[in-house]
């Protein structure tokens, strides 16, 4: 029975679909009645994303909704290729990583992307710690008075700001604003804590969230109005001390970016336009995703200069007695590492995790054929992660019996499981396993007496040959060009553009107008702190003017 409720309600179209499914149930629950239901929610002139539906459909240009494609694998019906955006959000779904929840660009991460999180917070506290930062914690709200503190930092972040205005049904007298960053909300008791120079360096760092809520296509992990990050805050009180730090602590984004995710990533210095609101220069590491030809920003390392530091009066005696005003800087990574790392490693069946990074690193699954040994290959499965757990491999084995072989392999490779394990009849009777790796298909046969060795080697070379395949692919994106005509079309071919630049503000401002269509405007991504030659006599690409540095330059997320 299928019953289908259509109402519009002040510009609202809710479609409400109930399934009733009887569906064959287990022993103890025969005849066990299934609802299951689909929204579909359009309001107004904005974009719901429930379920992606109606984001996914905007993107289309036409509104109108897509026929289902055949299936590609075990809950797709998209290709990589053929539609990334439908790709992603129902790999990201089907992967089990996030679930859509009932405000637009908000996400329910679930444990499968937390414990990714978890991994890379892990490593980055620890090296953190290393340099002496402290974790603390501040308030998530921030009173207007302190927010519009510092102009340029508020301007810069004013469109994205949330507002608390009411407390159950009276009026605030007063609105409290909702963190978008903490510049504002820490620098206020810097000035309290800081009062001569051995109070310095103050380096403190928090792991929270923030809100960010005006903007449209929201899209899970890359771009939505709450997100987790860790935020570091540092106080210095020379600018040599300041200027250390922001390539350390960028050095440190790399090895997430590089030796975790397995993402080649560029590391970089901003233009005068990108650097962040307030501050003196803002460092990256810049990724790039070949399927959408569009840059990402992977994280930012920013020297605030002492421009903070003069509007919160965050002053300091020196050993001289001399007053002088601190040097700060302020470094940021967040969760759309996770949906980067989906991005460029995904593919038509799922998910495809890093070993670094995976919740699980091994599946053990049984492969009993009729008449077969069941319960001794059941043991064996329930051995080998015994085995491979005491060694330090995050290993499992999948004992259900209500799945097959087949759809077991299928659901972990949507998950993204770099290496699978099968125990049959046949390997129980060699004292051997079957091992597949999740990149790129191998099967090997591996005794289990060296079932360790070969299992983490195996490892190795799924996160090594991920992150060769991915630089390979975004190595091939790269294009090395020195005129405008030669600039439109490497744009047009979704490539990521590396071109002598004249370094003014207007021509970047130029370029961005005229190469502003549907597909968005062309920005400077980053000067590379690794710089090809730049030959006496080279020409600005955009403007014709003496170039003085060669930048990277495209689209981006």
């Amino acid at each position: 029975m299928v019953t289908h409720l259509n109402l519009d309600l002040n510009a609202r179209v809710l479609q409400v679909f109930l399934f009733f499914n009887k569906v064959k149930g287990s022993s103890d629950s025969p005849g066990k009645i299934t609802f299951s239901f689909v929204f579909d929610l359009k309001v107004g002139k904005g974009v719901d994303d429930m379920a992606g539906v109606e984001q996914r459909q905007n993107k289309s240009g036409g509104g109108k909704k897509k026929e289902v494609k055949k299936e590609t694998g075990l809950g797709l019906s998209f290709t990589k290729d053929e539609n990334f955006g439908e790709w992603y959000s129902e790999v990201v779904v089907n992967g089990e990583m996030i679930e859509y929840y009932d405000i637009s660009g908000c996400y329910i991460l679930r444990p499968w992307a937390i414990s990714i999180w978890e991994i890379m917070q892990t490593f980055f506290d620890a090296e953190i710690k290393k340099m002496k930062v402290k974790n603390c914690y501040f308030p998530l709200f921030v009173s207007p008075g302190v927010l519009q503190k510092e102009k340029d930092h508020i301007e810069g972040f004013a469109p994205e700001v949330a507002w608390v205005t009411k407390s159950g049904e009276s009026e605030l007298e007063v609105p409290i604003a909702i963190r978008p960053t903490s510049e504002t909300v820490m620098y206020p008791y810097y000035s309290k804590w800081i009062r001569g120079h051995r109070d310095l360096p103050l380096k403190l760092n928090q792991w929270c969230n923030v809100v960010r809520w005006e903007f449209s296509n929201p899209t899970p992990f890359i771009r939505s109005r709450e997100f987790l990050w860790q935020e570091g805050h540092t106080a210095f009180a020379t600018k040599e001390e300041a200027d250390t730090e922001v390539l350390q602590i960028l050095e440190l984004y790399r090895c997430i970016y590089e030796e975790f995710l397995a993402i080649p990533v560029t590391k970089g210095r901003k233009s005068e336009l990108e650097t962040f609101a307030g501050g003196l220069y803002t460092t990256s590491v810049e990724a790039f995703i070949p399927n959408t030809g569009r840059g990402i920003q992977g994280a930012t390392s920013h020297c605030l200069g002492q421009n903070f530091a003069k509007m919160f009066e965050i002053n300091f005696e020196n050993e001289k007695g001399e007053k002088g005003m601190v040097w700060q800087n302020s470094w940021a990574y967040s969760t759309r590492t996770i949906g980067v790392m989906v991005m460029v490693h995904g593919d038509d069946k799922g998910l495809v995790l890093p070993p670094k990074v995976a919740a699980l690193q091994l599946i053990v699954i049984p492969v009993p054929y009729k008449d077969a040994d069941t319960q001794g290959i059941f043991d064996a499965c329930v051995a080998t992660v015994a085995t491979l757990s005491d060694a330090g491999i995050r290993a499992e084995a999948d004992l259900r019996d209500n799945y097959s072989p087949g759809w077991k392999y299928s659901n972990w490779e949507m998950k993204g499981v770099p290496l699978r394990i099968e125990i049959g009849p046949r390997d129980l009777a060699n004292n051997q396993v079957r091992a597949v790796r999740r990149d790129n298909g191998a099967k090997t046969d591996i005794s289990r007496v060296f079932l360790v060795e070969q299992v983490k080697g195996m490892l190795d070379k799924i996160q090594q040959n991920l992150f060769d395949v991915a630089k390979q692919k975004r190595d091939a994106c790269v294009e090395v060009l020195k005129t405008w005509e030669e600039f439109v079309t490497a744009l047009g071919q979704k490539k990521l553009i590396l071109a002598p630049w004249c370094d003014e503000e207007d021509v970047e401002k130029d370029v961005k107008a005229r190469t502003k269509g549907d597909m968005g405007a062309a920005k400077s991504l980053c000067t590379p702190f690794e710089q090809p030659e730049l030959p006496e006599g080279t020409k600005c690409f955009a403007s014709g003017k003496p170039a003085k540095k060669w930048t990277y330059w495209g689209r981006s997320y």
